[in-house]
Order: C-alpha cells, then sequence, then structure tokens
C-alpha cells in the first residue's frame, strides 16, 4: 500500500486541480482528523496554500477540552489558524444526528467568516465501508449506498473528503512515525451509538472494510449512471418558472420509476434548499396526490403539469438585507432603504398587488421574495408591484440532478 501521504497528495489534487488561497479543515483532534491536518499542512507548504482549522466541541465530554487544546498547539506550530466552536445539546433527538447538523451548521458559518469555499473532512476508507451497512440496514436505495462523496456542495461551500482512500490504521501509522498525538473518543467504542455497532459488526462478521468500500465505489458507478439517465429526461420535462419548476406530466410519467422519481426528488431538492432527498415512500405517496406539501415544498398537479413551488410555512421567518440573496436560490436588487427586508410576500403582502400583474400562480406568489420596510411593502417583483426591483433566481446547473447528491 503506498504511504499515506502520496494517496493525499492525489485525492486532494483531483479535487482542487487549482489549489486555492486557503482551504478550511475540520479537525476533533481525533487520529482521522489530526492525520487530515498533517497531510494538508504538506501538501499547503508545497501549493502556496494557507490552512484555516476548526473544531467543534460539543460539550459532552470533560476530555474536549484537551482535545482541543491538543489541536490549537498542533495548528499554531503550523502556522495555521484555529477557531474553537462551542455547542450544547438540549436533550431533545437523537444525539448523534442532531451534533452532526450542530457541527456543519457551525462550520459552514465559520467558513463563511473566514472567506473558506471548501472544508476538508477526516473521513476515511473504514467510515465508507461502515456508511454503506448503516444505509443499507435502512434500505437505503443506490443513491445511499453510494457512499459519502469525495466533495459535495452546500451553499457556497464545498465539502471535502480527501481521505476516503486511506484506512483508519494506516492514517495512525503515520502520525506514529512522526510523532504526533491524538485524542481517543471514548464515545467511538460506546455500543449505543449505530456506528460503533456497525463497526463491531464488521469485525465479528469477519467483513472485509475494502471490499465493503469497493461496493459502495461500485454503487456510486451505477448512480453515475442514472444520473445521466435523469439529466438527459430533465431537458424534456423540466422548465423553470421564476423559482418554480414545472414538470410535463405525460412526459414523466412515460419515463422509467428510478428516472423519474429522481428528477421529483432532485426537484424537491432545488427548491426547497434541501441537501437531502425525501423519503422514498413520502415521495411515491405525494405523486399520487393532487396537492401535498413535502420537503418545504408545495407539489400541485393537474392534468397538464406538476408544479413544485416553495411552501409558504418553509420561509415565512426568513428575513435578510436588501438588496442582497434569499432563501439559497434567489437575488434582490433596487433603491431599497438602508433598513429594508427581504421576506416572503405571504396572504397580506398579496392582498396589496394586483393580481392581473402575478407571473406565477397564488400559492407562488405567497412564498415569493418581496421586499419590506417594517410593515410596509415596498415592492414584490414576482406580483409586478414597482418593476425597478428585480428579483433573479439561480438557474438549474447544467449537469442537474446529477449535482443535486448530499452525501
Amino acid at each position: 500500500m503506498s504511504d499515506p501521504s502520496d494517496r493525499f497528495d492525489r485525492a486532494i489534487s483531483a479535487l482542487l486541480p487549482d489549489p486555492p488561497r486557503a482551504l478550511g479543515l475540520a479537525v476533533s483532534g481525533g487520529g482521522d482528523s489530526m492525520a487530515l491536518l498533517h497531510l494538508a499542512s504538506l501538501w499547503a507548504a508545497r501549493t502556496g496554500c494557507r490552512l484555516h482549522v476548526a473544531t467543534v466541541d460539543h460539550g459532552l465530554r470533560p476530555e474536549a477540552r484537551e482535545e482541543c487544546a491538543l489541536v490549537a498547539a498542533q495548528a499554531a506550530r503550523l502556522g495555521a489558524s484555529h477557531d474553537i466552536y462551542p455547542w450544547a445539546w438540549d436533550g431533545r433527538g437523537n444525539l448523534q444526528d442532531r451534533a452532526r447538523h450542530a457541527r456543519q451548521d457551525l462550520l459552514r458559518g465559520w467558513a463563511q467568516a473566514r472567506g473558506l469555499a471548501h472544508i476538508a473532512l477526516g473521513h476515511t476508507r473504514d467510515d465508507q465501508a461502515e456508511t454503506l451497512l448503516m444505509r443499507l440496514k435502512r434500505g437505503s436505495g443506490v443513491d445511499g449506498l453510494a457512499g459519502m462523496a469525495p466533495a459535495r456542495r452546500d451553499g457556497a461551500v464545498t465539502w471535502l473528503r480527501p481521505l476516503l482512500d486511506i484506512r483508519r490504521d494506516a492514517l495512525r501509522h503515520h502520525l506514529q512515525s512522526i510523532g504526533w498525538d491524538w485524542a481517543e473518543d471514548a464515545s467511538n467504542f460506546d455500543p449505543a451509538f449505530d456506528r460503533v455497532r456497525t463497526r463491531q459488526a464488521i469485525d465479528a462478521l469477519g467483513l472485509d472494510v475494502d471490499r465493503l468500500a469497493d461496493t459502495a465505489a461500485h454503487m456510486a458507478a451505477a448512480r453515475r449512471v442514472l444520473d445521466h439517465a435523469a439529466a438527459q429526461a430533465a431537458r424534456e420535462v423540466v422548465a423553470q418558472d421564476h423559482g418554480d419548476l414545472v414538470l410535463d406530466r405525460t412526459a414523466l410519467a412515460a419515463l422509467p420509476c428510478d428516472t423519474r422519481e429522481r428528477l421529483v426528488a432532485a426537484a424537491l431538492c432545488w427548491v426547497g434548499q434541501s441537501p437531502y432527498r425525501p423519503r422514498l415512500t413520502a415521495l411515491r405517496a405525494a405523486l399520487d396526490t393532487p396537492r401535498v406539501t413535502l420537503h418545504g415544498c408545495l407539489l400541485m398537479q393537474n392534468d397538464d403539469h406538476l408544479r413544485i413551488c416553495r411552501e409558504w410555512n418553509a420561509v415565512a421567518a426568513l428575513a435578510t438585507p436588501c438588496p442582497g440573496p434569499w432563501d439559497g436560490r434567489w437575488r434582490l436588487e433596487g433603491p431599497a432603504p438602508a433598513d429594508a427586508q427581504i421576506r416572503a410576500l405571504g396572504a397580506d403582502g398579496a392582498a396589496q398587488t394586483d393580481r392581473t400583474g402575478w407571473l406565477v400562480p397564488r400559492d407562488s406568489v405567497l412564498a415569493s421574495p418581496s421586499i419590506w420596510q417594517g410593515t410596509t411593502l415596498i415592492a414584490a417583483p414576482l406580483a409586478g408591484f414597482t418593476p425597478e426591483f428585480r428579483a433573479k433566481c439561480r438557474a438549474l446547473p447544467a449537469d442537474w440532478p446529477a449535482s443535486h447528491h448530499a452525501h
């Protein structure tokens, strides 16, 4: 097996062929992420890329403070900045799931504050094998069994996994060879957690981690074929209409089941700005219902079309400064006062506009971006109110729906 540094260099060069000026690293202090820090530092020294390091302290273990200090010390030796973000669990929901989402939210905000477009994570080949089995247990299809992607776009940030081809033991041997310490999180051995039980099952059943990871790679290749078919079909089936996606029902019904569901799921993710697909059972039920809400969207079907628009309740509390971006896809421009906000139009706002000027149906208008100064409506571009303001919605990417994977 080749040296971890060689494997890392090949992986990071494939992910970042044009090295950025700065790269973010999520480092917990465990063996995987500490190896990521060292390997990335070697690559950064050669490419002139500046490293920024962040650690999320989940506040669950007394050792966490020492682990943060360990990361801070190594980052300082490498000349990299280091930030610590605390998080406290409120006792509700699944702990690991809540912690994972909180970690992503904190790191995403950190990247924005630091001006970073990429954050590298320490997931390994062992993690890929465990993920495959966990998703198999949940009954996942091809997309889920494709495992974690080496790169995933998430708004303005792209998550990178340059260690996916390297085994966990190899990374620890690398750290031992250079004299670096790392922390062992006791929760990694606690069978109360699903991933730990999966890891133990791999050992107990004598499963081969490399074969499991290779299976995930085979499923990822199959997913690319299915995505290509969906992308070809999208050109004939899907149209954008001022932020809504409109699908031809006759053409949609003629597609193979997987392609049809893949298109609608990707459309829901795009309109609803969600990185994760809806559950298949919920998706299939929605396709059999004339009008239903799902995934932050409203689906409306008539004889000819399926229209997917943003659900009003999903954006009712969303407010951002104007001019500027709103809800991931929209950007509003115009001569707004300094204290103006972008909010969803809603029923009260829609009542102040002339229905003959609406560019989209009523439900779409209610969830459309509008400009307010306090309680005063200043503009509602999709309702034809004050044309000096413009609302621009991002176009679907050229490779959509293949670009909409969240693993």
